[in-house]
């Protein structure tokens, strides 16, 4: 279904819309760099004695390969936030481009592990001694937990802009850090967010976990629902996030998942099988071979349209199934059931053996928009056995 002229023909409808929106001064603007480095610096300046033992600029254009040394040699314990700014183009012209927070990830020392925050500002506490590192995530993808890449490091010519970066070690705690300097000043609200983030941590919901390799994030909460039964929500804006659950079950001919959801708002409104517009909200069934089959509610496509991931990571691994299009339906609850062999063999051709996770998938970091659902009542039935996911 996907293919090149899909693509071609979904670039000539954004590039439609990016002129219309400049020509309404409707583009926003990326981050001013020297205005940042100028803001955070004179917080620096200004900072009480004794709260920050170092500190550390990095420049990093978006094209760089990972991983790049901020300069700062860590030692167990230490307590380190870092601020970012900056933006890792996709395509200027068609004002795609991926968010700090989602393409800068760090690790301590050569051989990681690898890890990232949710926010543009984020603190953690070293576990072991070594080198500060950070580097660019899209368009490559991890390879492993120390930061080797799936894809040759070529692919980081496509990208362009930069970002900066600035690390604090501080003489104490992170906290109390951050509320020190935050009582001299603040530059755009940064300090104050990350010690709002502090207090209050973001965490996948209870059971589930998010996919190592995209990082986490804070789309998915679990929450009851109006008759007091367990619902997990999703809110997505420019971000991306898979939270993943493991079962274990056989995939036989009797093999189903049902759920119910609501789906209040599509992140998109154009067809979801190119790269410039995979925005989507989904839930899925990962199987023993390591692939899975998304189902997911189109803004354009028909029911029942199938076709393989158009991202190059994803490509050979997840497939995508319309169960639902347009706008019809949204709003309410809803209530859907598909048999996973009957699926598997039509759209993907010879079944594996087990069924091994469920996923919930939500993305809108190529439009930016908004996407907004619930799920409950997410049952797996096979051989006998059934599994209350949710």
């Amino acid at each position: 279904m996907a293919g090149t002229l899909t693509d071609l023909t979904v670039a000539a409808r954004l590039a439609g819309k990016a002129i219309a929106r400049r020509l309404r001064s409707d583009i926003e603007p990326p981050p001013n760099l020297d205005d940042f480095t100028r803001g955070m610096g004179q917080l620096l300046e200004t900072a009480p004695t004794g709260i920050i033992r170092d500190s550390a600029w990095l420049s990093m254009p978006a094209s760089q390969p990972p991983w790049v040394s901020c300069g700062l040699h860590l030692e167990p314990g230490d307590e380190i936030s870092y601020f970012i700014a900056g933006r890792a183009y996709a395509n200027k012209a068609l004002d795609i481009y991926v968010s700090p927070e989602l393409q800068v990830w760090c690790r301590i020392g050569a051989q990681g592990p690898i890890f990232r925050g949710t926010r543009t500002t984020h603190s953690f506490r070293a576990e072991t001694g070594g080198e500060l590192y950070f580097g660019n995530y899209f368009p490559n993808d991890w390879a492993d937990s120390s930061g080797n890449r799936k894809q040759d490091d070529a692919v980081y010519k496509e990208v362009s802009g930069e970002l900066r970066i600035l690390a604090i070690r501080w003489a104490g705690s992170a906290a109390e850090g951050l509320a020190a300097l935050a009582g001299t000043g603040d530059y755009a609200g940064l300090l104050m967010s990350e010690l709002q983030r502090l207090r209050h941590p973001p965490a996948a919901p209870e059971g589930w976990t998010y996919l190592w390799h995209l990082g986490p994030a804070e789309i998915f909460t679990k929450q009851p629902g109006e008759d007091g039964q367990a619902c997990i929500h999703c809110r997505t804006h420019a971000d991306v996030g898979i939270l993943q659950r493991p079962v274990d079950l056989p995939l036989a001919d009797d093999s189903e998942i049902s759920w119910r959801w609501r789906v209040d708002e599509l992140p998109i409104d154009l067809r979801e099988d190119s790269v410039p517009s995979h925005d989507y909200l989904s839930i899925a069934v990962e199987f023993d071979n390591g692939r899975d089959i998304t189902y997911y509610w189109s803004s354009q496509l028909p029911e029942g349209t199938g076709y393989d991931c158009p991202l190059p990571n994803w490509r050979g691994k997840e497939y995508h199934v319309v169960i639902r299009s347009g706008t019809g339906g949204l709003g309410e609850w809803l209530a859907e059931r598909r048999n996973l062999m009957d699926d598997y063999r039509h759209y993907m051709g010879d079944p594996p053996a087990r069924i091994t996770r469920i996923w919930f998938i939500a993305n809108s970091i190529f439009q930016r928009g908004t996407g907004e659902c619930t799920y409950a009542d997410i049952v797996l039935q096979s051989g006998g056995q059934k599994i209350q996911v949710l």
